[in-house]
């Protein structure tokens, strides 16, 4: 009984990670919009089975990452600019929760790192570092929901905030937007660790204005 426990522990943390890895492939455009995905080639590539692959490609489709088709394979999706306005009002609820639950919640390491995180963020818009913003910003994203302590909350804001970098990688490309959001970032993470919800709530709002604001200039630039 313990063995199969252990397998069935081992067999899910294969599959996550696969979910992890792909997912941040799809988000860096590794593989781009439009690419059809090998699950041969990414089974090599992850150093696992085809099993937690195509486990992990499940998880990819329910989020909108990919569409499957039969006997073709996999294909990635578009950007669409649309959904990412959707997805805003969506992702305002439960950044507000998270900074609630967080101020509650999280242990003094936690809020520790939150500061690090906030002076590493701001570091890498100043210098223009583009791929220590996007790393800090995922890192941002994960001890946000890990201080939430919900796993139900956790397991919501992973594919929001997903597809909310990818959009970032997709259309962001000036300076000055990546300055106004690690301002914004380093803004909720300071009032997380100081345990102040009124400046929490104001500076997520903030951060979702932003975004709202960048979502739609791309917009009018598609069209």
């Amino acid at each position: 009984m313990g063995d199969e426990i252990k397998v069935d522990q081992e067999a899910a943390s294969i599959a996550e990670t696969a979910y992890l890895r792909i997912e941040e492939m799809i988000v860096t455009r590794a593989l781009p919009p439009g690419s059809m995905i090998s699950e041969n080639r990414l089974a090599d590539e992850l150093g696992c089975g085809r099993t937690p692959i195509r486990e992990a490609l499940q998880r990819l489709k329910l989020e909108g990452f990919i569409e499957i088709h039969p006997r073709r394979g996999a294909l990635v999706t578009p950007v669409d600019v649309m959904k990412q306005l959707e997805l805003l009002e969506v992702r305002l609820p439960l950044e507000l929760l998270m900074s609630r639950l967080a101020i509650r919640r999280a242990t003094k390491a936690e809020r520790s790192e939150m500061l690090r995180l906030a002076a590493v963020i701001r570091q890498a818009a100043a210098t223009g570092n583009r791929s220590l913003y996007l790393t800090t910003n995922r890192a941002i994203h994960e001890i946000r929901t890990a201080a939430a302590h919900n796993g139900m909350l956790a397991q919501t804001a992973r594919g929001v905030l997903a597809l909310s970098r990818r959009f970032w990688y997709a259309y962001i490309e000036d300076t000055d937007s990546f300055t106004e959001a690690a301002d914004l970032h380093a803004k909720i993470l300071t009032a997380i660790a100081e345990s102040s919800e009124e400046r929490a709530v104001e500076a997520t709002q903030g951060f979702i204005d932003f975004l709202d604001r960048l979502t739609r200039r791309a917009l009018s630039r598609d069209f």
